[in-house]
């Protein structure tokens, strides 16, 4: 089943194998995309789906140094380089979005943008700053209901820019502890307005990101990606989280999202996410649902075969091979990738992965 065709919504894929995001920090001109970038994708168009790294919609969540954002025209044309070498080469292409909101640092941002996030509190760590190494974060802006609705607009508007820039469609990423997933967790929402307090109150900026782009573009090119149990960025598990999150798939579901994309971190030394509430989000969202976590060939065969999921993604295996799928389908062994250069600029460690060929 992992290597045979499969339709996501309108948009056709040749397999089951989707690339996942990963943060690469490439975007070495103000947080432009550019032709190395372009090269690193497009060498893995065979993936059935590739969904970007994680890219800013607005000033205000380019949290770390150098990832690129989709909110101007210069990234736009950026992008566009991207889009046009996968399409050439086959390939299928969603833009990640991702708001780092309190996942921050000041000297990451450019002029005029602010750290922001559901409360005032500081996202616990450091973060790496080129100016000047690792920091503590910086403590955010608590964001005010009109701080929210405007950011909301935000996500709306870089969502029909990434139509402009060609993609296939995109991905809220909802998960690792990023802006929508600081409103939905509440070890991280702390407020007590309509954006927190309960558990419908702290779905409801991610309903109404979700229900923005759906408006702007169409739920066809709109999927998300969350991680309940999840423990980065000062997350973690919280009582009432499994039925949280299964109102919040109702809902998005019956807003007609292509697809749910779960991310399990257990194989990275998170907790195990229970069977049984993978289970249940997979049966409460209609559409395409994709598998995140730890898998190789055999296990994502027999996840598929099963019926749990209809689609299965691979990140670090993509990472440092170009030639994912056709390694897979050969029993080929893999690349083992080179932790030191994940997030440093240039193509060493990026594009020079070596092919079967």
């Amino acid at each position: 089943m992992l290597f045979e065709s499969y339709a996501l919504g309108t948009t056709p894929l040749a397999n089951r194998t989707v690339m996942s995001p990963m943060t690469r920090s490439r975007a070495v001109d103000h947080n432009t995309p550019n032709a190395l970038m372009a090269q690193y994708y497009a060498q893995r168009a065979t993936a059935g789906l590739i969904i970007t790294e994680g890219v800013s919609p607005s000033p205000n969540g380019l949290g770390y140094a150098r990832i690129p954002g989709l909110f101007n025209a210069g990234q736009v044309a950026g992008w566009r380089l991207t889009t046009d070498a996968v399409h050439a080469k086959g390939g299928k292409i969603f833009v990640q979005f991702m708001h780092c909101g309190r996942v921050s640092h000041q000297a990451n941002l450019p002029a005029g943008a602010r750290v922001v996030g559901p409360n005032a509190e500081v996202c616990p760590g450091e973060m790496w700053t080129d100016a000047s190494a690792m920091q503590p974060h910086t403590a955010p802006h608590a964001m005010t209901e009109a701080d929210i609705t405007a950011t909301v607009a935000e996500y709306a508007h870089a969502a029909k820019l990434a139509v402009e820039a060609g993609f296939d469609g995109i991905e809220l990423h909802a998960a690792n502890g990023y802006l929508i997933e600081q409103f939905l967790n509440a070890n991280v929402n702390q407020r007590t307005d309509g954006y927190g307090g309960s558990a419908e109150s702290r779905n409801r900026f991610a309903l109404e990101v979700a229900q923005a782009c759906v408006a702007a573009i169409g739920g066809d090119k709109v999927g998300i990606r969350i991680s309940p149990y999840g423990v980065f960025n000062g997350t973690g598990a919280f009582d009432g989280v499994d039925e949280q999150y299964l109102a919040l798939v109702e809902k998005l579901s019956a807003l007609k999202l292509v697809y749910l994309h779960q991310l399990d971190h257990s194989a990275m030394g998170a907790p195990v996410v229970p069977a049984t509430g993978k289970k249940q989000l997979r049966a409460a969202f209609k559409q395409t649902y994709i598998a995140a976590g730890g898998f190789d060939a055999a296990t994502a065969e027999a996840l598929l075969s099963a019926g749990d999921a209809d689609l299965v993604a691979f990140g670090r295996a993509f990472l440092c091979n170009p030639d994912l799928v056709a390694r897979m389908k050969a029993g080929a062994a893999l690349n083992v990738p080179d932790m030191s250069t994940f997030y440093t600029p240039g193509e060493k460690g990026y594009t020079d992965y070596p092919t079967l060929a």
